[in-house]
């Protein structure tokens, strides 16, 4: 349903069911699947493509382009994924030539005035708390939950159910699994109230207390301690998923704050 006072370019292509509230500008090129709400205000650019049941709020901008003076103008994308949520004033930018697309997954809430820079991959089930921000190139897995107005620096990459704490300033990688607070970003302790929400097991739980205490609390350094996980640990896909997550960081993971470093 397109209320009159919105403006709907002809080349949008625009699913059943999809709410298009007055004074919403949706340009060329952009998809929304059924069930969508756009809310007043909002400017959905060339480039968007849009999933089922999702709620975009007043004065948000989907698929503006990037604010990056390397982009030449090269047809990219932002696909958001189904039954996500993107409230007040949020921006996400399309992508570049590095990844050519920027990616909110399904199932995510991305509060008010929050951004997500150019080429970032944000995965299923995460919730961005009002203001944060990430810069380009970002990677955020699934169900990692930010606090109110974190910042993400670019290229970094935070790995699957990590929560981190309002006001962070985010330089390093953060691994799976973990809480990440103070100043700098530190481990301190594990997501273990997230953990548990999503199912995972008081045994799973400790597994993963476990491979940190080695990580950050035993005064290794990171290769002495993924070799001690590697010889010690029973091989599980959490264990394998932490040592991977490490061995691929290009940024370099964030120290413990029990390490004094």
């Amino acid at each position: 349903m397109n209320q009159p006072l919105a403006y709907v370019h002809p080349g949008a292509k625009i699913a059943k069911n999809v709410v298009i509230e007055p004074f919403a500008t949706i340009h060329n090129n952009v998809e929304i699947g059924e069930g969508t709400w756009i809310g007043s205000n909002v400017t959905i650019m060339e480039g968007a493509r849009i999933g089922k049941n999702c709620n975009i709020y007043p004065g948000a901008v989907v698929s503006a382009v990037p604010q990056d003076l390397k982009y030449k103008g090269e047809e990219s994308v932002v696909i958001i994924g189904n039954n996500t949520t993107i409230r007040e004033c949020v921006t996400i930018n399309k992508g570049t030539e590095d990844r050519m697309k920027t990616v909110v997954g399904d199932n995510c809430l991305i509060m008010a005035y929050s951004h997500i820079a150019h080429d970032c991959f944000v995965s299923n089930g995460c919730i961005f708390s009002n203001n944060s921000t990430l810069a380009g190139h970002v990677t955020i897995g699934e169900n990692v939950v930010l606090a109110g107005m974190v910042a993400v620096h670019q290229f970094v990459s935070v790995g699957h159910h990590a929560f981190v704490t309002g006001g962070s300033l985010v330089r390093k990688d953060v691994p799976p699994y973990v809480k990440a607070a103070r100043e700098p970003l530190s481990y301190v302790g594990i997501n273990s109230i997230g953990l548990r929400r999503r199912g995972f097991s008081t045994e799973k739980i400790t597994e993963i207390q476990n491979i940190y205490r080695i990580l950050y609390q035993k005064n290794y350094n990171n290769s002495q301690a993924m070799e001690i996980i590697e010889a010690e640990m029973e091989a599980t896909p959490e264990r394998d998923e932490i040592l991977q997550f490490i061995r691929d960081s290009q940024r370099g993971i964030m120290k413990g704050y029990f390490s004094n470093t």
